[in-house]
């Protein structure tokens, strides 16, 4: 029987090591955006300074890692290009469990994507049956640190010094919840769509006039992201 090649090991069948180990750097290069030197990264990831060298140099000529000016290194426009072929699919697989949570909570469902140090809201469904409910426009920025859907997308991700504590809280719980934050009198809650134990880059929530029963929405919002997070995988 033929034996796995030396680059490859197992992990839900055979996988290259050295793509595996390009991946890994793009994965701690998205939790810090100010960028990295060689030698964190290469301490990050338990690689030897040389290795580590090669697998930036490769992910910079793909465009997928920039070297700055300082040597640091961060994430290149590459990964943009390549996310927005992703960015519909998000959408397409994401619209039903936005109408179920628009129609079952009574609330303005909203799929919100990781864009820099901001959130950008992507898409939005309204309540059909809901008396008054919240107008959210797609393409509206925020600040990641301000409002549920934001501060989910970082709960999805490595802790940062000296975040805000809310953030520590959803990354336990599995989800944000905000008031007064972005519109007034409104709260929002959402839940970080995590692909397979990868770094989250959307969120999905809903927001409403007034205070949200965190009891009662929770095991909602978690689902629709999990369901989401398992149709991409």
């Amino acid at each position: 029987m033929a034996q796995p090649l030396p680059n490859e090991r197992s992990l839900h069948g055979e996988t290259a090591q050295t793509l595996d180990r390009g991946l890994q750097v793009l994965d701690v290069l998205a939790n810090y955006p100010a960028g990295l030197s060689i030698n964190d990264i290469a301490q990050e990831l338990k690689l030897h300074r040389t290795i580590t060298y090669r697998l930036l140099n490769t992910l910079v000529v793909h465009r997928l890692v920039r070297r700055m000016d300082d040597s640091r290194y961060c994430l290149g426009v590459g990964l943009l290009e390549l996310a927005r072929h992703v960015v519909p699919r998000l959408q397409s697989v994401a619209l039903p469990g936005m109408k179920q949570l628009a129609d079952e909570l009574s609330a303005t469902a909203c799929l919100t994507i990781l864009d820099g140090d901001e959130g950008v809201v992507l898409t939005t469904i309204e309540p059909r049956t809901a008396p008054m409910h919240i107008a959210y426009r797609p393409g509206y920025r925020h600040p990641l640190d301000k409002g549920a859907s934001g501060m989910a997308i970082l709960a999805g991700r490595a802790p940062q010094p000296g975040e805000r504590r809310e953030i520590t809280q959803a990354r336990k719980r599995g989800y944000a919840t905000s008031y007064n934050e972005i519109q007034h009198g409104a709260s929002g809650i959402a839940a970080p769509i995590q692909v397979r134990g990868q770094v989250a880059e959307a969120s999905i929530g809903v927001v409403l006039l007034g205070r949200i029963d965190e009891a009662a929405f929770a095991p909602y919002i978690i689902a629709a992201a999990n369901t989401i997070a398992d149709a991409l995988f």
